[in-house]
């Protein structure tokens, strides 16, 4: 089934032809990865690096975003079950990741394929020249035939032991990448239309041209306690994927030597989520979905109804509260008086300065300079 979400701005556009060079980025989880005791499952592997070496002889580029450091340092480590405190995590996921990395090496060494390992991090992302750095590295190990295998660089996260989970950031390398799809494997066929446990009748949706709440609310909660992601972190990624130009097929990871025809755009093969038609410029899509929201400022009814039908910049004089703290050029959600929040962008000056300048007109005393707390290009409305 087509599931065809709110249309009236979004067309989806045409699928290009897998027969065409394509630039692919393949995730896959910690689940589909390891055996249940959390060990490494090499044969997977060997799965993964075949069809890898597949697309790579058909002219495709691959990019690799892996999982199951920390599942493998757990079993490494002899333990039975997953630590919850996030320094034993970190520390097992460096355990786990040279095993892991040992077991990719292998793998593609037998096919006759070189792989680098590239560990990604927050700030590679929210740091505009870190975010330029990532992508030239990439672009030089892809043009030298090389392919990156990606994952969180887990064992130095700063404030959280992930970034949010490998989905959301095989979305941004897709991104990043200028990718045309990206692949996310997972321990299901593709988004069911109900849970299969509560629905004998639950069937996989083939298509989706735009994601919605609705279908955000059927994907559900969290993943397998192996993994971090679910369903609802790949829906999450699509709609992302989506807004960078970027198709997404999520399939189950045992039926990987069946996706060439999903890559070519025909149904039959898992769900393929639709990129939108029009892409969002890059720098919009790093502020919309790479930055970490720091606070929110909250507008009155004619601020945000200029935002949303003219992508204007925010003026002080519509800014009626200021909820938490944060410095200048941190990300801040745009809410209205009801608390939607609709917008997202970088500020100009801090809370206490925002707070302080709402509902002012630059001629109330303020400097005119000082009205404008966030720029138009630095803004982005969402949907």
């Amino acid at each position: 089934m087509t599931w065809s979400g709110r249309q009236e701005t979004r067309v989806a556009v045409a699928c290009p032809v897998a027969d065409q060079p394509m630039k692919l980025v393949l995730k896959v989880g910690s689940s589909s990865l390891t055996q249940q005791s959390g060990a490494i499952d090499q044969v997977m592997i060997e799965r993964v690096v075949r069809q890898v070496d597949k697309w790579t002889d058909a002219g495709h580029q691959v990019l690799v975003v892996t999982s199951g450091a920390i599942s493998a340092g757990v079993a490494a480590a002899g333990m039975g079950t997953r630590p919850t405190d996030a320094v034993t995590l970190q520390a097992l996921s460096a355990v786990g990741q040279s095993r892991l990395m040992r077991c990719y090496d292998d793998a593609f060494a037998a096919a006759g394929l070189l792989s680098g390992q590239v560990l990604l991090s927050p700030g590679d992302f929210f740091e505009r020249q870190q975010y330029l750095h990532a992508r030239s590295t990439l672009d030089r190990l892809l043009s030298m035939g090389v392919v990156p295998v990606i994952n969180e660089n887990d064992a130095v996260a700063d404030d959280a032991i992930r970034f949010g989970d490998n989905d959301r950031i095989a979305a941004l390398v897709a991104q990043l990448m200028n990718a045309e799809v990206l692949v996310l494997l997972t321990d299901t066929e593709g988004l069911l239309t109900a849970d299969p446990r509560l629905d004998e009748n639950a069937s996989v949706i083939s298509e989706i041209l735009e994601v919605d709440q609705e279908l955000e609310a059927l994907a559900g909660g969290a993943g397998t306690e192996r993994g971090s992601g679910g369903m609802a972190s790949k829906l999450s990624a699509a709609k992302m994927a989506a807004w960078s130009g970027v198709r997404t097929v999520i399939a189950a990871a045992s039926s990987i030597e069946d996706l060439d025809a999903a890559l070519a755009g025909e149904p039959g093969t898992g769900t393929v989520v639709q990129p939108l038609h029009h892409r969002m410029p890059a720098r919009k899509l790093w502020i919309a979905f790479a930055v970490r929201s720091e606070g929110t400022v909250v507008v009155d009814d004619g601020a945000a109804a200029a935002l949303r039908r003219e992508s204007s910049s925010l003026l002080a004089v519509g800014v009626t509260s200021v909820e938490g703290a944060f410095a200048a050029g941190a990300a801040v959600d745009v809410a209205a008086a009801d608390g939607t929040v609709f917008a997202k962008g970088l500020v100009r000056y801090d809370s206490d300065a925002v707070a302080a300048g709402a509902g002012r007109r630059s001629e109330d005393g303020l400097n005119p300079a000082n009205s404008e707390i966030i720029n138009r290009d630095e803004l982005v409305v969402l949907p």
